[in-house]
């Protein structure tokens, strides 16, 4: 027989991509394409679906192709996405009603406030494990439903179906309407101890039954693949923080992962019991394997640590490229007394203000470009700290390690600060694309292509390791100057009675 191989189709916020792995997890072969970002009114974001399904076709032909490998060599398909962006379709033409709105979209800010009437943002909590907010899917399908002519009917007609970017994949591979328990956790419609739709909460929001996918495990067949592929079983779907949680091999509760990128997620297995959090955090489904438990997770975003390089790079000039931040931070043995707290728009977790902004605190005339670049640095660390304290508290598990992917883990001195801010060991990978790893591993294990998930914790292997080298003192007062920094960030934005 040949060499067998998995697809993990990742769909991400701005580009799609198809990445082949062998048994031993390591890549062998990638395509990826972007797509528009269409940008109709502040705040608006939307992505054209049919665009997307386009790339997605194109980047499974290229990455086979590439390493002259034939569709019969492939054993399963795996799917990964951008989680809570909405879209409608047509059930029979398979037409989107209208563009897909994006996670990043803030159109649905009346319809919260709305929602959250005299009981607030925490007004499903319970039920959902999510604040209400714009990010959700939930009032993004009230906000069609409402706005766009004739939907709301043709949705009572049951002529509509509704999906995130897994769904819309895997409807269009296999005409199975269906998604997974990771990506029906962010659309604030799902009960989080039935694992089902929350009836209490469809009816809410005036949104029908009729238009939502079946929710299936993370980790089974769903349907046999039709076009370049077909035949081949589309076996996972898991959002994409999950999938990376799964990648890491994070199996056992107290796990913790971090993508480092634009912004920031840490995700921590909590095992197959949802805890609530009282600290800020989001509760979430971390993976479910088939007929086995789900495993819940806590969920802290950080809006920004990648991008407040680039800001240094491009708002700036103080760097050409994002990488000579490291060198330019290493001219210097400290901070020289600066904090920058980057809330450009707000502050997500553990604080959820978004009437916060950022602040550069300390500045004195012995502070240079050196230790701007080391606050920079830094500053993605504390915040870290902030979500870590917030799981320890929320989960009653010390952190003791944390395992890191993303394009911001190249900078080691960032990983020594980050190993040394937690008081814990920081390790990276070997194969830093963890998010389709885990929608590969995920798929694999449905159609028996790796036997277990021990398996798949001999596959990882680790590339770098940073330990603590701080003293506790200097944590201490550093830690307790970031908070003071981060105080002078809040509630910056005053706001007129009523508005």
């Amino acid at each position: 027989m040949s060499q067998q191989y998995v697809a993990a189709i990742d769909q991400g916020t701005t580009s799609s991509r198809c990445i082949l792995f062998d048994r031993d997890g390591r890549i062998v072969s990638v395509d990826q394409r972007e797509h528009r970002q269409i940008f109709p009114k502040p705040g608006w974001v939307e992505h054209d679906a049919q665009e997307i399904w386009t790339n997605v076709e194109a980047v499974v032909q290229e990455s086979l192709q590439k390493s002259d490998i034939t569709p019969d060599q492939i054993a399963a398909i795996g799917i990964t996405n951008q989680r809570e962006t909405t879209l409608l379709w047509d059930k029979e033409t398979g037409k989107p009603v209208y563009n897909a709105i994006v996670w990043q979209d803030t159109r649905t800010d009346d319809i919260v406030r709305e929602l959250g009437a005299e009981e607030g943002q925490d007004r499903f909590r319970a039920r959902c494990g999510l604040p209400l907010a714009t990010y959700f899917s939930g009032p993004k399908i009230r906000w069609l439903l409402d706005n766009v002519d004739g939907v709301r009917e043709r949705a009572e007609r049951g002529e509509l179906l509704f999906g995130t970017m897994d769904t819309w994949l895997i409807w269009k591979l296999t005409g199975r309407h269906v998604t997974d328990v990771t990506n029906a956790s962010r659309t604030m419609l799902m009960n989080l101890a039935t694992l089902d739709w929350d009836t209490e909460i469809l009816e809410a929001m005036g949104i029908p039954a009729s238009l939502l996918p079946e929710i299936r495990s993370s980790s089974e067949v769903y349907g046999e693949s039709t076009g370049y592929l077909a035949g081949t079983p589309v076996a996972s779907a898991l959002g994409d923080q999950h999938a990376a949680l799964f990648g890491q091999t994070c199996f056992d509760p107290g796990d913790v992962k971090g993508t480092y990128g634009t912004g920031t997620f840490l995700v921590m297995n909590t095992g197959t019991e949802p805890v609530t959090s009282n600290n800020g955090l989001l509760t979430t489904l971390g993976y479910k394997i088939g007929d086995a438990p789900a495993v819940y997770a806590l969920e802290g975003s950080i809006a920004v640590t990648g991008s407040l390089v680039q800001w240094l790079r491009d708002n700036l000039g103080l760097i050409s490229t994002a990488p000579e931040i490291e060198t330019l931070a290493r001219t210097v043995e400290d901070n020289g007394g600066c904090y920058i707290v980057p809330a450009f728009s707000g502050l997500f977790a553990p604080h959820w203000d978004s009437d916060a902004r950022g602040v550069i605190a300390g500045l004195t005339g012995y502070v240079t470009k050196g230790h701007i670049a080391r606050a920079v640095l830094e500053a993605s660390a504390w915040q870290t700290r902030e979500v870590v304290d917030a799981m320890n508290a929320d989960s009653q598990i010390d952190l003791t390690t944390l395992k890191v992917d993303g394009g911001m883990t190249a900078d080691n001195l960032l990983m020594q600060i980050l190993s040394d801010v937690l008081d814990a060991e920081v390790v990276r990978p070997m194969v830093a694309e963890t998010t389709c790893l885990g929608a590969a591993y995920a798929a694999g294990l449905a159609v028996g292509y790796w036997p277990d998930i021990e398996t798949l914790r001999a596959n990882w292997h680790k590339a770098a390791e940073w330990n603590p080298k701080m003293e506790p003192e200097v944590r201490r007062r550093e830690y307790h100057n970031w908070k003071k920094a981060v105080r002078r960030t809040l509630d910056w934005v005053e706001r007129e009675d009523g508005e």
